[in-house]
């Protein structure tokens, strides 16, 4: 034990370390991530490359297990040892290539599922069907593809909750302490000392990642660790039953799994492309139901840990393994409900009526969340271009602004295209490319009404006019009170250069006398 404690002290403070040089290093060679409206959750370019110490901290202290296990005379597989190690080199690799320059889903998908081959073939893949079957090869063709679906999961679950600052690094942590405990009742020696390795890299590294993060992980950190921890839970559920070597993984990882599902169920209802991203994962839901960034982290870490300890108790007890499935269903479901997805909650209406309010409404829902967070004219367009345009929308036109008090001079120098297609226009004029447009009035304030706004669509053949009750009074009234903000801050920008103009006239004047 003292072996290990002196590992994991190790590991954290050479981590904390390269993770500081790797910083630093990427400011000054300015390699540094530019924020995307919607997706993330900074406002400075950052550096990315975090993954590359979390990973050099790995490999040095994995290549000390060879002379340390001769030292203490424990036997050592070097074909369990390379099997493990250059396959999750292979994908710190890709995933770094990525972070320079992003790489198609289809090509991460092969390199990840060639690094799952070379897993299983090196005896840490799943094994239960060939074990069923005595050795036969009908169970190696069972095995094979549940071991390369598990890897890919995993991979690319924790590649997709790397959301929020802190939160795939400390998700990980988490769920690592949940394979190490399996690791140590299987009196597995060389899981248990990758995990203890890969848990000091991941301590070292997360200070810097938490929130206000000054670096990230990257796609060569989330992709390196979800790989990590898909091949260290297939190796030391090895060591235990059959069942709680399956269950206990899949509970240890419950977070990641339920944020995959819920992307891939909501975006196959709203007839959107599996690997298209968006922002409604749970950690996005969490932001606009008004949970700052570090409680939602928070919240996620606990349900991570709850996760956890479903696992353990399994671990412990398999009889408890249909009581806590239960239990943990039930957790799932409330949360889901608490979270309002508009899919979801029309799961059960008539398939073609839930696909036309699937792909209408959970959009301007999801526009409504993002507006009440705008504060100008540009952000507006942002929100409502993330939120509409896959559906369909082609974009809004606000009118009359000047009407009631807000001069329409102010505004005419702002026009905002995105693809040619979304825009945002500030006069009467109505396009002559565009079918149709649904327009309404936005809310009245104590100055008097806004003005009017119309959301134009792509098809000719709809007529917005008869989805009317989908513009709930909730996106009426984000809009107007976003547009008022706007407005507000228009003014006292253009207030402070009028300012400024009459400041320096007066100065020249008084230079003048």
């Amino acid at each position: 034990m003292i072996l290990y404690a002196l590992l994991l002290v190790g590991s954290v403070a050479l981590s904390a370390l390269l993770t500081a040089w790797v910083r630093s290093t990427a400011v000054a060679y300015g390699l540094k991530a530019t924020p995307v409206y919607g997706r993330h959750t900074h406002t400075k370019p950052l550096p990315r490359l975090g993954g590359i110490a979390i990973c050099v901290t790995f490999m040095t202290a994995a290549l000390g297990y060879i002379p340390i296990a001769r030292i203490l005379h424990t036997e050592i597989s070097i074909k369990n040892y390379l099997g493990i190690l250059i396959p999750v080199l292979l994908i710190f690799f890709m995933g770094a290539y990525d972070d320079i320059r992003p790489l198609k889903p289809k090509a991460k998908i092969a390199v990840e599922a060639t690094a799952a081959i070379l897993l299983y073939f090196a005896g840490f893949g799943i094994q239960y069907f060939q074990t069923l079957l005595g050795g036969k090869e009908i169970g190696r063709a069972i095995d094979l593809p549940l071991t390369i679906f598990w890897v890919l999961l995993i991979t690319n679950a924790f590649n997709l909750i790397d959301g929020l600052d802190g939160l795939a690094a400390g998700s990980a942590l988490i769920s690592a302490i949940s394979i190490l405990v399996v690791a140590l009742v299987g009196h597995h020696e060389l899981m248990i000392y990758l995990v203890v390795v890969l848990i000091g890299a991941i301590c070292g590294f997360l200070p810097f990642n938490s929130f206000p993060a000054s670096i990230f992980m990257g796609d060569s950190g989330s992709l390196f660790i979800g790989f990590l921890l898909s091949a260290l839970a297939m190796g030391a559920g090895r060591s235990i039953t059959a069942t709680a070597g399956a269950a206990v993984p899949i509970f240890a990882f419950g977070l990641p799994i339920l944020d995959v599902a819920l992307a891939i169920l909501r975006r196959s209802l709203r007839g959107h492309p599996v690997f298209r991203g968006d922002t409604d994962h749970i950690h996005h839901k969490l932001l606009r139901q008004g949970l700052s960034h570090r409680h939602a982290v928070m919240v996620l870490y606990a349900a991570t840990a709850t996760f956890v300890i479903a696992s353990l108790a399994i671990l412990i007890d398999e009889k408890l393994l249909v009581p806590v499935i239960f239990l943990m269903l039930l957790g799932i479901c409330v949360g889901v409900a608490r979270l309002r997805y508009p899919e979801f909650t029309n799961f059960f209406r008539p398939a073609a009526r839930r696909r036309q309010i699937v792909t209408d409404e959970a959009g301007i829902r999801r526009a409504a969340d993002g507006l009440n967070t705008c504060s100008d004219f540009r952000t507006i367009c942002q929100v409502l271009q993330e939120s509409l345009q896959p559906d369909g929308f082609e974009g809004l036109r606000l009118k009359n602004l000047g009407k009631d008090g807000f001069p329409i001079a102010l505004f005419h120098t702002l026009h905002f295209d995105w693809e040619g297609k979304w825009f945002l226009e500030w006069s009467e004029r109505k396009s002559d490319d565009t079918p149709w447009e649904y327009s309404f009035q936005l809310e009245k304030n104590s100055q008097g009404t806004l003005g009017y706004a119309s959301l134009l669509h792509m098809s000719p053949t709809e007529d917005l006019r008869t989805r009317a009750e989908l513009l709930a009074e909730n996106f009426r009234a984000a809009l107007s009170d976003a547009v008022m903000r706007s407005n507000d801050r228009m003014k006292r920008l253009h207030q402070t250069e009028a300012n400024a103009d009459l400041n320096l006239f007066r100065a020249a004047c008084r230079a003048a006398d």
